[in-house]
């Protein structure tokens, strides 16, 4: 049974009412009556009957609450979602271009020490770091590839050999 506003409103007058009488503040200048004692049973017994008929309204109130948040965390995170597939979609390009860019280059050098004498071709590619190294020499065609790692130190030249034959194998599956 819900307790509506109304007898909410009547509960509280009544007991206002008591307590007004029990201070000595009766109407009409008539002698004030003795303090009528409310028993803390039946007080009791109105803050349960009160608790026991608020509870499904703060139980339903508690729930639309938390549907309504759930509600807009979840346009949240499909607008963060949306958000994250922009910025991916942006990053692909960005690597495709960079891709682009950088195969272009390393042609480019490519083509440069491959019209270098061996020698000098030589004492640069070998002052570079290996990955680089190998990226160029893999450009070039084999003749020019041999005649620069001829002229290099044996033990660069080797190791950029088994990088470049590394990466000419294909991965063995396990």
């Amino acid at each position: 049974m819900i307790m509506t506003a109304r007898r909410q409103f009547a509960l509280g007058a009544f007991v206002l009412a008591i307590a007004c009488q029990g201070e000595g503040l009766a109407q009409d200048g008539a002698k004030p009556k003795p303090p009528v004692i409310v028993p803390d049973k039946v007080i009791e017994n109105e803050i349960a009957r009160y608790c026991t008929n608020f509870a499904p309204l703060a139980a339903e109130a508690r729930v639309a609450y938390q549907t309504r948040r759930l509600i807009e965390l979840e346009a949240q995170v499909k607008q963060r979602i949306s958000e994250l597939e922009k910025q991916e979609s942006d990053a692909r390009d960005w690597v495709a271009k960079r891709e682009a860019m950088l195969k272009s280059a390393a042609e480019e050098v490519a083509a440069i020490y491959a019209k270098m004498p061996a020698d000098e071709a030589a004492a640069e590619i070998g002052a570079m770091e290996d990955p680089v190294a190998v990226a160029i020499l893999v450009k070039l065609n084999p003749r020019a590839a041999g005649g620069i790692l001829g002229e290099m130190d044996a033990d660069k030249a080797a190791r950029l050999t088994s990088l470049i034959a590394g990466a000419a194998v294909p991965e063995k599956k396990s």
